[in-house]
C-alpha cells in the first residue's frame, strides 16, 4: 500500500502498487492527459513506472523544467523512426537532446538532401499523428547485442557490446521500431506535436577522427507552436547579427585557409580591439593588477611539471629547437608562477594580484572552428590572484563585483552563475576540493545572486564558478570564469613566507572576465548588431560635405573632432550626399555630420544620428562636448 507524497505536500494511498500514469489520472483527468512523465525520489521516470513503496512523486508535463527535455528526447527516436521508414538501409548512433533541441547521428550509403530533410519531417509528423505507444523494455545485454547485428545495427550492437556483462539495457519501443536508451520518454508520439528539423552536418563516430563521417541531423521541438516561432524568429536575428557577415560589411577582420583559426584584423576592427583592451587595462590598474607579460613558448619540462603535457597534450602546439621540445602556451597560469617564483614573497605580500593580455594557442578541431568566436590563436585578458585560504573567499566577492560592473559597461545586465564541482579525473585531496568548493558558494550566497551547480565539470586542478551573460536578443555566452588552484602553485614550486616563518604554498585563483578577447568582440558584435555604442565604435562621426565648396570646411571640422580625442573620418567624394548618407548608414557608424554652405557661414554642424534622427544645426565644441558625454556614460571616456 505505497503512500505517494506529492509536491503539494498532500498524500495519496493506494492499496496496491500504481503506475505514474494512475496516480495522474486520480488526481484529474486534466492531469492524466498533460503527462509526460514522473519524478520519483527526484528520479526522471517514464508513466508507466510503478511505484510499489512510498515515495514521493511529481507528475511531469510541459509546464515542467524537465517536460521539453523528454520532449526533446522523444522527437529525436521520432527522428530516427522516420529515417529508418524513408531510408531502411541507414544505421542510427546516437540521438541525444542539446540546447534548444536534439541532434541524431544516421550512418548512410549516400549524404542526405534538403529534400530528405523535408521528407523526413513530413514522416514524422505522420507518425506523431498515429499516436503510437512508446513503451519501455528490459533486455539481457548479450540477447540485444545478437539483436541489433541481426538488424544491421551495427553501431547500436557497439555501444550495447560496451556495458559490462551480465547487465540488463534498456529499449524503447515505439510502432515498427526499436531503439537503445536509458529513457524516460513521452508516453506516446502524440505528445510530440511542435518540431522542425533544421540543418545537416558532418560527424565523426564517437568524435573520433579516425572514425566513419557520420551524418547529423539537428532538429528543435517545443511544448507549444508559439515558443517554437519565438526560437525561429530569434535563429533569423541571429543570422542577420552573425559577427562574419558584419565584419565584412564594416570592414573589421577576416580569416583566410592559409591561418586557419586565426584572425586578420583589419584597421577598424584593430580600433575596435584597442578599446577593449584599453578598458580592461584600466580595469586592472583600477583594482590592484599588476601587468605581465611571459614567454609565448616554453620548456615541455615546466609543462609536464604543470600537468598539462599529461592532461592537455592534445590540444597543444608543439616545436622543436636543438633537441629540445617546446609547446606553445595554450594558457598563461604556468608563466604567472615563474614570475612569482622570482622572488621570495611574505604573507604581506598577498594577495598578490598579476594581469596579461595573454596571446595562446590551442589546437582545435577544424570543424569546431567558428569565426572569431572559436579560434586557435586568441587573446586573455588573463589574471592570476596568489592568496591564502582565508582570502580565498573575500577575492571572490570582490571578482564578482568587479566582473558585474564590466559588464554593464559593456551592455550586460543580466548574468547567470554556475558552479562546477569536483569531476572523476582530478587531482588533489578531498579536503582541498571541500574548502575550495565551500569558498566559491559561500561567495555567491553573500553575493545574494541566484545559482546553479554543475557536478562534475570543475577543471582537473579545482572548482569554478561560470559566468554567462544574455544578448539582446536572448542567446546565453559563457564568458567570466573564477577557479580554485590548490595544486599547480605547489607542482611548480611557489611558496610563501607565513606568520609562522614556515614556507606554505598559496592558493591560485585563475580568473578572466571577457574570457577570449576575440570571442567576446564576436558577442559585441551580434549583441548590438554591429551598432556599437560610441565608447566602442571604430568611427564614431563621419563628416561630409555637400559640394565641393565645402570641402576645406570640413577638413577644419575634422581637425577639431579629432583634437577633442573623437575618432573621425571624412567623405569628401564628388558624389549626392543622399548617396553618401546611406552608404554611411550601412556602416552603422553612431554620427553622421553634414556641411553645407549655411553650416560653413555660420561655423557649424548638421548632425544626424544613425537612427536617422536629425540634431539640426550646433557649434563643433558643443557636438564634440555631446559625444564624449556619451561615450562616457556608456562606458569609458573615448
Amino acid at each position: 500500500m505505497p503512500n505517494i507524497k506529492l509536491p503539494d505536500g498532500s498524500v495519496r494511498q493506494f492499496d496496491k502498487p500504481v503506475a505514474v500514469a494512475a496516480v495522474a489520472a486520480a488526481i484529474g483527468p486534466g492531469l492524466a492527459k498533460a503527462a509526460l512523465g514522473g519524478k520519483v525520489n527526484g528520479a526522471l521516470v517514464d508513466t508507466s513506472f510503478v511505484i510499489d513503496k512510498d515515495s514521493d512523486l511529481a507528475i511531469i508535463t510541459d509546464k515542467s523544467p524537465e517536460g521539453l527535455d523528454l520532449i526533446r528526447h522523444s522527437t529525436a527516436h521520432l527522428l530516427a523512426y522516420a529515417v529508418k521508414e524513408l531510408f531502411p538501409d541507414a544505421q542510427v548512433t546516437i540521438g541525444p537532446v542539446i540546447d534548444n533541441g536534439f541532434y541524431y547521428d544516421f550512418s548512410y550509403k549516400r549524404p542526405f538532401t534538403p529534400d530528405d530533410l523535408a521528407a523526413i519531417e513530413k514522416r514524422m509528423a505522420e507518425l506523431a499523428k498515429r499516436d503510437l505507444p512508446v513503451t519501455r523494455e528490459v533486455w539481457p545485454r548479450d540477447k540485444a547485442v545478437e539483436f541489433f547485428k541481426s538488424i544491421g545495427e551495427h553501431y547500436k550492437a557497439e555501444i550495447i557490446a560496451s556495458i559490462p556483462q551480465g547487465e540488463d539495457v534498456s529499449l524503447y519501443r515505439e510502432g515498427d521500431f526499436i531503439d537503445l536508451c536509458r529513457g524516460p520518454h513521452v508516453p506516446s508520439t502524440g505528445k510530440l506535436k511542435v518540431f522542425k528539423l533544421m540543418k545537416l552536418a558532418g560527424a565523426y563516430w564517437r568524435g573520433d577522427s579516425k572514425n566513419e563521417m557520420l551524418q547529423r541531423v539537428y532538429g528543435t521541438a517545443w511544448a507549444k507552436k508559439e515558443e517554437q516561432d519565438a526560437y525561429l524568429h530569434m535563429l533569423e536575428e541571429a543570422e542577420k547579427r552573425d559577427h562574419r557577415r558584419l565584419a565584412k560589411q564594416l570592414d573589421l577582420f577576416h580569416m583566410q585557409d592559409e591561418a586557419p583559426g586565426l584572425v586578420f584584423w583589419h584597421p577598424h576592427g584593430w580600433t575596435v580591439w584597442q578599446q577593449v583592451e584599453q578598458y580592461m587595462r584600466r580595469v586592472y590598474q583600477d583594482n590592484g593588477y599588476r601587468e605581465v607579460k611571459c614567454p609565448q613558448i616554453l620548456d615541455r619540462s615546466l609543462w609536464e611539471k604543470s600537468g598539462h603535457w599529461e592532461n592537455y597534450h592534445e590540444h597543444m602546439f608543439t616545436t622543436a629547437s636543438e633537441n629540445r621540445d617546446y609547446a606553445l602556451k595554450p594558457m598563461n597560469c604556468p608563466g604567472h608562477v615563474q614570475i612569482y617564483n622570482n622572488g621570495l614573497h611574505s604573507y604581506r605580500d598577498l594577495p598578490l594580484r598579476y594581469g596579461e593580455f595573454g596571446a595562446c594557442h590551442r589546437n582545435e578541431p577544424s570543424g569546431s572552428l567558428h569565426g572569431i568566436m572559436r579560434v586557435r590563436g586568441f587573446t586573455q585578458d588573463d589574471g592570476h590572484i596568489f592568496c591564502t585560504e582565508a582570502q580565498i573567499e573575500p577575492e571572490v566577492e570582490n571578482f564578482i563585483d568587479l566582473l558585474v560592473n564590466v559588464y554593464r559597461d559593456f551592455g550586460f545586465d543580466e548574468i547567470i552563475y554556475k558552479l562546477s564541482t569536483r569531476p572523476v579525473k582530478r587531482v588533489g585531496s578531498d579536503e582541498t576540493w571541500d574548502v575550495a568548493e565551500k569558498a566559491l558558494a559561500d561567495a555567491l550566497n553573500k553575493k545574494g545572486v541566484p545559482w546553479d551547480t554543475l557536478p562534475g565539470e570543475g577543471a582537473f586542478y579545482g572548482p569554478k564558478i561560470e559566468f554567462s551573460l544574455k544578448d539582446s536578443i536572448g542567446r546565453v555566452w559563457q564568458c567570466g570564469t573564477v577557479q580554485v588552484d590548490f595544486s599547480m602553485p605547489g607542482r611548480l614550486g611557489a611558496e610563501y613566507v607565513a606568520e609562522d616563518n614556515a614556507r606554505h604554498v598559496p592558493v591560485m585563483l585563475h580568473r578572466a572576465i571577457v574570457g577570449s578577447m576575440e570571442r567576446f568582440i564576436g558577442i559585441l558584435l551580434e549583441n548590438y548588431a554591429g551598432a556599437l555604442p560610441v565608447w566602442l565604435a571604430p568611427v564614431q562621426v563621419v563628416v561630409m560635405n555637400i559640394t565641393a565648396n565645402q570641402a576645406a570646411y570640413a577638413e577644419q571640422v575634422v581637425a577639431e573632432l579629432r583634437r577633442a580625442g573623437l575618432r573621425v573620418e571624412s567623405d569628401l567624394r564628388n558624389e549626392k550626399i543622399t548617396y553618401k548618407i546611406r552608404e554611411h548608414s550601412l556602416q552603422k557608424l553612431p554620427y553622421q555630420v553634414i556641411l553645407g554652405d549655411k553650416e560653413m557661414a555660420a561655423q557649424t554642424v548638421a548632425v544626424r544620428t544613425r537612427k536617422g534622427e536629425d540634431l539640426g544645426q550646433m557649434p563643433i565644441k558643443d557636438f564634440a562636448e555631446r559625444l564624449l558625454d556619451e561615450a562616457r556614460k556608456l562606458g569609458r571616456a573615448a
